[in-house]
C-alpha cells in the first residue's frame, strides 16, 4: 500500500502489518527491516519500511494507575489524547506535550518529543521511570536510567531503531483545572520576540507564532504566549463547580487538497499580517482550555490537506544559544526573501539538555511547513546550511528530505549511535525508510 506520514511526503509503497499479541510480533521482527508505526503522526518517513511496517495501535491498553504518584503504566499504542481523556477528569494532565495529542505514547518516547516548557522541564524522557523494548532476537526488555540503562538512553529519542516499544510507565503532572491562564504579548521584531522569552524563564510555558515573512525593522515580529496552568482560585467562580469540564468545540475540516496556486507568497503573507493584526487586539490575559492552547491544530481535521496534493515538508532545526539571535535572523531573510512562508512558523526556546540521540540542546528552535515543490525544497536546503553555519541540528520526527552528510555535519552523535546499532544486530533488525536516506 501507498505510506506516507503527516506531511504526505514522500509517499511510498510499503507492507503494513498489525500484529495482535506479543507473539506475532515477534514473527515480525524475526523477518528483520521492521519499523513500529504508530498512529503515523511523524511528519517524514521515520516510521515507514518498505518491507515490515508495524503497526501497533492494537497494543492500546493502560495497565495501571498511582494515583499518589501520578505513574501511569500504559502500552505503547496509546494516544495522548486518550490519556488526556482519562486523567485530565481527576487532575492529572501530560508532563510535556507535542503539538498534537493524536500521537501515540511510544511514538512520544521514540521522538522524544518536547513541548512549550522545555527550558523549564525538559524533554518527554524526563518522565518516562522505565521502558519494555522488543530487541532483534524478540527478548523483552525492560530499561530504565537505572537498569539496562545504555537501551533506555538510546531508545529516547532512537526514533524507533533500537527495537519496538511495548510499554512504559510515565509520571503525569497533577493540575487543578483544564484551563490555562495565558499572557498573549505582541512583539514588534526578533530581537524583543527573544527578549521576552529570555525575560519569561520562569513561566511553564512558552511559545511564539512568528511571522517568517516580515521584513526590515518588522522581521520577526510574534505573538508570544505564555501559559500557566489555571488553579481553583484563577477560575470565575460558575467554573469553580467543574474545574475541568471545557467546551466541545466544533471540528472543522479540510475536505480535498486545494490547487497549489493557492499556496503562495501572497496568501501566506497576507494570512500573516491579519494573524498579527488580530493578536494585537486580543493581547492581555486570559483563560484559554487545554485544547485550545496546546493543540490549536487538531481541532481542524485533515489541516495536512491544505498544501496540495504534493503534501508539505516541515523544517525545525535548534540553534545554540550563543548564536541563535544571528541564526534566527539569518534564517527568516533567507525564508522572507524567497517569498515562501509558512502559515504554521513556530519559535520556542529550549533548555539545557544531554541526552544520547534527542534532537534538544540550549537555544531556540524555528519550525515552519513548507509546501513541497522545487523552489521550497531548494529553499530548506540552504536553511540547512544556515543552521549548520551556526552550530544547529535538525529534528528527525519533522524530516522528510534531509541529506545523511547534512545530519553527519550537524551532530556528532551520529557516529556513536551507528556503532550501537551495528554491535547488537539493530541495523539489520529495525530499518525505516529515514535511516537508509540518512544511512544510519
Amino acid at each position: 500500500m501507498k505510506l506516507s506520514g503527516w506531511g504526505l511526503y514522500p509517499k511510498q509503497e510499503a507492507r503494513v502489518t498489525a500484529p495482535r499479541d506479543e507473539a506475532a510480533l515477534r514473527d515480525l521482527i524475526g523477518e528483520g527491516r521492521a519499523i513500529a508505526r504508530g498512529n503515523g503522526r511523524a511528519y517524514g518517513d521515520s516510521a515507514i519500511s518498505a518491507e515490515n511496517t508495524i503497526h501497533t495501535r492494537r497494543f492500546a491498553r493502560m495497565i495501571s494507575f498511582d494515583a499518589d504518584t501520578g505513574v501511569l503504566v500504559a502500552e505503547a499504542g496509546v494516544l495522548a489524547a486518550d490519556i488526556i481523556s482519562a486523567f485530565l477528569p481527576r487532575g492529572w494532565f501530560l508532563p510535556v506535550t507535542p503539538g498534537t495529542k493524536f500521537v501515540t505514547l511510544g511514538g512520544m518516547i521514540a521522538a522524544d518529543v518536547h513541548g512549550k516548557n522545555h527550558h523549564k522541564d525538559g524533554s518527554f524522557g524526563q518522565f518516562v521511570d522505565w521502558i519494555e523494548v522488543m530487541g532483534p532476537d524478540g527478548q523483552i526488555t525492560r530499561c530504565s536510567a537505572h537498569e539496562n540503562a545504555d537501551l533506555f538512553e538510546w531508545t529516547v529519542g532512537g526514533m524507533g531503531l533500537t527495537g519496538v516499544i511495548l510499554r512504559a510507565a510515565l509520571r503525569l503532572r497533577p493540575v487543578e483545572s483544564g484551563w490555562i491562564r495565558q499572557q498573549l504579548q505582541p512583539t514588534a521584531d526578533l530581537n524583543e520576540t527573544m527578549d521576552v522569552f529570555e525575560g519569561a524563564q520562569e513561566a511553564t510555558y512558552s511559545v511564539a507564532w512568528i511571522d517568517c515573512l516580515s521584513q526590515g525593522a518588522a522581521q520577526g515580529r510574534s505573538l508570544v504566549m505564555l501559559g500557566e496552568h489555571a488553579k481553583l482560585d484563577d477560575l470565575p467562580k460558575p467554573r469553580r463547580k467543574r474545574p475541568f469540564e471545557t467546551k466541545n468545540k466544533r471540528k472543522l475540516s479540510v475536505p480535498f487538497s486545494p490547487p497549489a496556486f493557492c499556496m503562495n507568497g501572497w496568501t501566506v503573507r497576507a494570512f500573516n499580517a491579519l494573524y498579527y493584526w488580530n493578536g494585537t487586539r486580543n493581547a492581555g490575559e486570559g483563560l484559554v482550555d487545554w485544547d485550545t492552547y496546546f493543540y490549536p491544530l487538531d481541532a481542524i481535521l485533515n489541516w495536512n490537506r491544505i498544501y496540495g496534493r504534493r503534501g508539505f515538508a516541515q523544517f525545525q532545526c535548534v540553534i545554540p544559544l550563543e548564536t541563535s539571535r544571528a541564526g534566527m535572523a539569518e534564517l527568516l531573510a533567507a525564508i522572507s526573501e524567497a517569498g515562501a512562508g509558512s502559515f504554521l512558523a513556530v519559535l520556542k526556546r529550549m533548555g539545557p539538555q544531554e541526552s544520547r540521540f534527542s534532537f534538544p540542546m540550549e537555544g531556540y528552535t524555528l519550525a515552519l511547513d513548507f509546501p513541497v515543490n522545487k523552489r521550497t525544497l531548494s529553499l530548506m536546503d540552504r536553511l540547512d546550511e544556515i543552521t549548520l553555519t551556526h552550530g544547529g541540528r535538525f529534528y528527525l520526527a519533522k524530516d522528510a528530505r534531509m541529506r545523511a552528510d547534512t545530519l553527519r555535519r550537524s551532530d556528532p552523535r551520529v557516529a556513536d549511535f551507528q556503532t550501537m546499532r551495528h554491535d547488537h544486530n539493530r541495523q539489520r533488525a529495525f530499518t525505516s525508510a529515514q535511516s537508509e536516506r540518512l544511512e544510519l
